[in-house]
């Protein structure tokens, strides 16, 4: 299971590759340490004995660290290996809320302010020893709060500014809610990664008789945030677009938002065709059941909703009873953030795998190579279609 990417193999690694996985993302880190163990037993090997590769084929590129915790909440944060010199990639899932710590005897889950926090002590521990630190936070911590529309707080922009203060040197992300964030943090390196070959992927593994042309299938954009990666996602294979856009009642404010009074469709008929709606990400997934029910009310045939995170903030009910009823015929979202077991239990959800990809990330970059061909997956998009017959060559 060689990775074929000779100019990788005569390229001096940055420094030995280290790796930790931060509470939470135990089952990510070990399938992304394990294609990096698999690749390495044979790349580069005639390089094994130069010191420039010291360290370089492993049987383990985890780092062990720890996050104990005092009884009043508080804690601190321990690197239990060797970091000197290293090429360091922490992996971090701040919305993992089955991870729990004791405070004052009780037992509470992690918010995405905790496993941040957690994550700045890891860091802090480090101690500048790692020649390189990079994060790799698959989806970004406060990404929705972006920009700024009233009198409030910029957390994204603090996040990230915080993370660079503490000496770290890359934030590799997936789908950003507004890449614009970026701004925040103009000299320091900033990826953006999107995972729509993945998607389509396991869109085209999963779903029988897909057929892939304008007059059989549409991309939809839930809202006109969503736009831009539609527009990749439809021209990729190479179908229509057509979007909502949010009425919303700007005299109300509820939960720091004006309220949607009511999603309105913009473009060609949808009447018999396969429906791929796409979006950064589902929350309480409201108003991705209401879009999907509206294009139901067009006629469309099959809905697949494709999103690269799922949080399922209100549950799984709301989304077992729009299945049963018709609205959506199969759900995608990545592991890149926790999926609990009775998610990944439903028959409607299918799960979009995420860490070969990031392991290639981590390995280029270890490498100190151009990630540009990772970035553009057109060219492995286009083989996978002609492959399940979906396109011709």
């Amino acid at each position: 299971m060689a990775r074929q990417t000779a100019e990788n193999i005569n390229t001096i690694p940055v420094g030995p590759l280290g790796i930790i996985g931060m509470p939470g993302c135990e089952e990510l880190t070990d399938k992304i340490d394990n294609y990096l163990v698999k690749w390495r037993k044979t790349q580069a090997q005639e390089h094994a004995d130069s010191i420039a590769f010291y360290g370089y084929q492993r049987d383990s590129y985890k780092i062990n660290v720890s996050i104990p915790r005092f009884g009043s909440g508080e804690g601190k944060g321990v690197i239990l290996d060797t970091v000197r010199g290293y090429d360091l990639y922490i992996i971090a899932d701040v919305f993992n809320y089955s991870c729990t710590y004791k405070m004052y005897g009780m037992e509470v889950p992690k918010s995405p302010d905790d496993h941040f926090a957690d994550l700045k002590r890891i860091i802090h521990a480090l101690s500048g020893k790692p020649k390189r630190v990079s994060v790799i936070m698959p989806m970004l911590y406060e990404g929705r709060q972006h920009k700024r529309s009233a009198r409030e707080s910029l957390d994204c922009a603090m996040a990230l500014q915080e993370l660079v203060a503490l000496g770290v040197d890359n934030i590799i992300t997936f789908d950003a809610h507004d890449q614009r964030v970026q701004n925040s943090i103009p000299d320091k390196s900033f990826e953006n990664v999107m995972p729509t070959y993945q998607m389509i992927k396991a869109l085209v593994n999963t779903v029988e008789d897909l057929a892939i042309d304008k007059d059989h299938l549409m991309i939809i954009s839930p809202d006109e945030g969503a736009m831009q990666r539609c527009i990749y996602f439809a021209t990729q294979l190479g179908v229509n677009l057509g979007m909502f856009y949010k009425r919303r009642d700007y005299t109300t404010v509820v939960n720091g938002r004006n309220p949607i009074v009511e999603h309105q469709y913009l473009g060609d008929s949808v009447n018999g065709k396969d429906i791929i709606i796409v979006d950064d990400m589902i929350s309480s997934g409201e108003s991705m059941l209401e879009v999907a029910s509206k294009l139901k009310g067009l006629g469309a045939k099959r809905i697949f909703v494709c999103t690269t995170f799922g949080l399922f903030c209100n549950g799984l009910e709301v989304f077992d009873n729009a299945y049963a009823n018709g609205v959506f015929d199969k759900v995608f979202t990545t592991n890149g953030v926790y999926q609990s077991p009775e998610l990944l239990s439903r028959e409607w959800y299918a799960s979009v795998e995420l860490s070969k990809y990031t392991a290639y990330f981590i390995d280029t970059l270890n490498h100190d190579m151009s990630v540009s061909s990772l970035l553009d997956s057109s060219k492995r998009i286009n083989k996978i279609l002609i492959e399940k017959g979906l396109k011709e060559a």
